[in-house]
């Protein structure tokens, strides 16, 4: 994920800022990671490269 997106990614719940915490990156872009919601409290992964923003209760549907 590029550093760049964060100008435009928000939380897909409540729309709020994200906060990026990289695990590790190279010169171009977050290879692991984290995105944390803090009026949500909730994260979304980073992993190779690609944010996983589908909201959490998505996926147990």
């Amino acid at each position: 994920m590029r550093r760049d997106l964060m100008k435009i990614l928000c939380c897909p719940v409540c729309k709020g800022d994200l906060l990026l915490t990289a695990a590790e990156e190279n010169d171009e872009e977050v290879l692991e990671g984290t995105l944390r919601c803090e009026a949500c409290r909730v994260d979304y992964p980073i992993v190779e490269g690609i944010p996983n923003l589908l909201p959490q209760n998505a996926c147990e549907d």
